[in-house]
């Protein structure tokens, strides 16, 4: 069984879908991380119930508020 930041280690520069704390989604390129999950993410969509609300070139996402992420 794979270790969580080992699994985001092989996802770094790859299409991932971050899930957060009040129905809000981030879908981007994972361009780094922390041990606390904090996220750089490039090229990113933030959506809201699903609803693109808007796109960032590069957004940072607090580990706190990370659900799930899907690479």
């Amino acid at each position: 069984m794979q270790k969580p930041l080992n699994v985001l280690n092989q996802a770094i520069n790859k299409q991932v879908m971050v899930e957060l704390k009040g129905n809000r989604e981030y879908r981007g390129v994972l361009d780094g991380y922390d041990p606390h999950m904090n996220l750089v993410l490039k090229n990113a969509e933030e959506l809201i119930k699903g609803e693109v609300v808007r796109k960032l070139v590069v957004t940072i996402v607090r580990g706190d508020n990370v659900i799930f992420i899907s690479p």
